[in-house]
């Protein structure tokens, strides 16, 4: 039986649990994040790591979000605490508190909807999926925000996700984009000469390598059994792996346009499932894939059951804790590689819209995100990956001893880090990745248009699928019925 990750519930269903029984959850950052704990334990007036103290109270801008997957007390709470810390200075009687919605996405979506159209919880700032953003604030629950809060510095894909309807409505806090992981001592096995894929392969590459693993007469790795694995689940998971071959069969040709409207055609979803279907074929992907979310498919790589895994950027430290750089390579994903992530929005209820907006500010500035990608999350700046004078404040050596570190002082965080403290593959490979990155439909009607995609495309993997252009005739009469056209 597979061991099934705890997940945070976020956008995604991100990994909060153990990979081969170490913590893979819990992140400290070098640098700032230090300071910033030191901070947290000095006092100050302001909640603890970790705080789910109850919103609304005088002088608090309360924060509403996701699990972080960095853990209880991570890098989330840590910038927290030190914004709380500069209020402290500048002797303000303002502080932050971040209140962790429990749940899956879904949940946390309805429960953030509820709370905003009802007033029953005064939340000030809201960190909201990339896809949540259109609903929110065609729904006037967020207000618009300045323009100049999303500078030429923000990566372009990722600043585009902050817009609707021509005015900004949200800043970006921590990006995604999907990446594949590949099991380097699973190919050297195989007798493959080259296990650096960092420069990208195609997927007809990729089962290439898949047959060399599965040549007959070879042995294989131990509790190995398929070639790849994904998250095809009925849920979240299955929507973007099915945008990514659709957009990839179609050159980029997206289900709607810029205001929403359904724009495809039978034709482009016939090309984009038969995409899947090739994605998919058991002969290559792992029978499991199709109930996995992203914990399960982590752990069935981590184990060895497979040579690829497509995920998120999180992975790479949460894979690190268990496999050493010998065994753990990561690549651009083959073909269109969908963008995810998180924005923060200014709640339209907020009494302390000022205050708020500065949050919002220091949250998301050059420090902040370097911070963030410094403890695991995708930045949103390019300088957080550029700028080798942007800086996570105060500088400690990559692997040095933290406050995670073992009682012999081995430090816990085991992460490839280059030679600046990023984590290696930052600059050459998640960057780009995030530059290239296309978004799923943007639209204030996208939980229903995800439902209603996952639910068709699970038709494609029962005992009897029906055919591409059967199941896109069907695909298209259903979308249209959630969907302006």
């Amino acid at each position: 039986m597979r061991r099934r990750l705890r997940t945070s519930g976020r956008g995604h269903g991100r990994v909060q649990g153990r990979v081969h029984g170490r913590v893979s959850g819990r992140v400290y950052g070098y640098g700032l994040a230090l300071a910033l704990l030191l901070t947290a334990c000095s006092g100050g007036g302001q909640a603890g790591p970790g705080a789910t103290a109850t919103p609304g109270a005088s002088g608090d801008i309360v924060v509403a979000s996701g699990r972080d997957v960095t853990g209880k007390g991570g890098i989330r709470q840590q910038l927290i605490d030190a914004w709380n810390a500069q209020q402290d200075r500048e002797h303000s009687d303002v502080h932050a508190r971040l209140v962790e919605l429990p749940g899956s996405a879904d949940q946390q979506r309805s429960q953030l909807l509820g709370a905003l159209q009802s007033g029953s919880a005064q939340y000030d700032v809201v960190n909201l999926d990339v896809t949540w953003v259109p609903e929110f604030a065609a729904a006037h629950l967020i207000r618009p925000l300045p323009d100049a809060l999303v500078g030429a510095d923000v990566i372009k894909s990722v600043a585009s996700t902050a817009r609707w309807g021509g005015k900004l409505y949200a800043v970006p806090f921590n990006s995604d984009v999907g990446l594949l992981y590949y099991r380097r001592d699973h190919l050297k096995q195989a007798h493959v000469q080259d296990t650096d894929l960092s420069k990208g392969i195609t997927w007809r590459q990729l089962r290439d390598l898949i047959d060399a693993v599965e040549a007959p007469g070879r042995s294989r790795p131990k509790g190995y059994e398929k070639g790849w694995t994904t998250q095809l689940g009925p849920y979240e998971g299955r929507t973007v792996n099915g945008i990514e071959a659709f957009l990839s069969a179609t050159d980029g040709a997206g289900l709607t346009d810029e205001n929403g409207r359904y724009t495809a055609t039978v034709q482009q979803l016939t090309d984009g499932i038969a995409e899947l279907r090739a994605r998919t074929q058991g002969a290559y992907t792992l029978g499991d894939a199709v109930r996995s979310d992203e914990g399960e498919s982590l752990t069935d790589f981590a184990d060895g059951r497979t040579a690829f895994l497509r995920h998120w950027p999180y992975a790479y430290r949460t894979l690190h804790q268990s496999l050493t750089d010998a065994q753990l390579g990561v690549a651009p994903l083959p073909g269109r590689a969908v963008l995810g992530g998180q924005n923060l929005a200014l709640a339209g209820s907020s009494q302390q819209a000022d205050k708020a907006r500065e949050l919002i500010r220091f949250l998301t500035s050059r420090e902040s995100e370097r911070c963030l990608l410094d403890a695991g999350f995708a930045a949103t700046r390019e300088s957080a990956y550029t700028a080798d004078d942007v800086t996570c404040g105060v500088a400690r050596t990559p692997g040095a001893a933290s406050p995670s570190a073992s009682p012999s002082g081995e430090s816990a965080d085991r992460m490839p880090r280059d030679d600046h403290g990023r984590p290696a593959y930052a600059r050459t490979i998640l960057l780009p990745a995030l530059r290239r990155a296309v978004q799923r439909p943007r639209t204030p009607l996208y939980g229903a248009f995800t439902q209603t995609f996952a639910t068709e495309l699970g038709t494609l993997f029962t005992d009897d699928p029906p055919g591409d252009a059967e199941l896109a005739a069907e695909l298209d009469k259903e979308l249209r019925k959630v969907l302006p056209g």
